[in-house]
């Protein structure tokens, strides 16, 4: 009976212990989170290309670490100045990687130009958080190169315009220099000179 005792007592004991580990696990609120916008904001979207900056968020606690693994969505307007994402829809759904980061690129804008703003929902752990992306859509030329820098910025036509206009203008400085209406430096025309050999002469002798 002694012997049972302790048995008894320490298995009451661990049932004890994991009834509180369970139940705290239960309440214990998640830590919370944040969304922070890293880039995106105040752009302004060519609505004629798809070449504008995409939109970075970035998932913390409440210690500014990030958080990795969260589920994200980003939703775009269902009326006026918008779009649809990739996938064919106003909404986008990701999650954040190792840096807590979630990416929203490639968006087919619809022609309306305007203000947008692009809503941002997150959740982790039983917490949520969200955000607003204020941007701008506008009306410009189309753009085919790379929106990050470089010489592939210009359209075909502003190539052609741009090619058209060298050749003119080697046109006219061509025709004004044949007219006399060039620069003064411009050099003259040395003449050729051309020697004919003959038959000599002989006269007769001097008195």
């Amino acid at each position: 009976m002694r012997d049972r005792v302790p048995h008894v007592f320490l298995a009451a004991l661990l049932a004890l212990q994991m009834f509180v580990t369970q139940a705290w696990g239960q309440q214990a609120p998640g830590r919370a989170i944040a969304v922070v916008v890293v880039e995106g904001e105040g752009a302004s979207n060519n609505v004629r290309s798809r070449l504008n900056r995409q939109i970075v968020v970035r998932l913390e606690d409440d210690s500014h670490r990030p958080v990795s693994g969260a589920a994200v969505n980003f939703f775009l307007p269902n009326q006026g100045p918008g779009g649809t994402f990739m996938n064919g829809t106003s909404s986008l759904t990701t999650t954040t990687d190792g840096r807590g980061r979630a990416y929203a690129g490639g968006i087919q804008f619809n022609q309306q130009a305007g203000p947008m703003q692009v809503r941002v929902a997150a959740s982790y752990a039983g917490q949520t958080a969200s955000a607003v992306v204020n941007q701008t859509n506008v009306v410009g030329p189309v753009v085919t190169g790379n929106p990050s820098g470089g010489g592939g910025g210009l359209s075909t036509t502003a190539k052609v315009l741009i090619i058209v206009g060298v050749a003119a203008a080697g046109g006219l400085a061509a025709y004004f220099a044949t007219r006399g209406g060039g620069s003064s430096n411009a050099p003259a025309a040395t003449p050729t000179a051309t020697i004919t050999a003959g038959t000599p002469t002989v006269g007769a002798p001097g008195p």
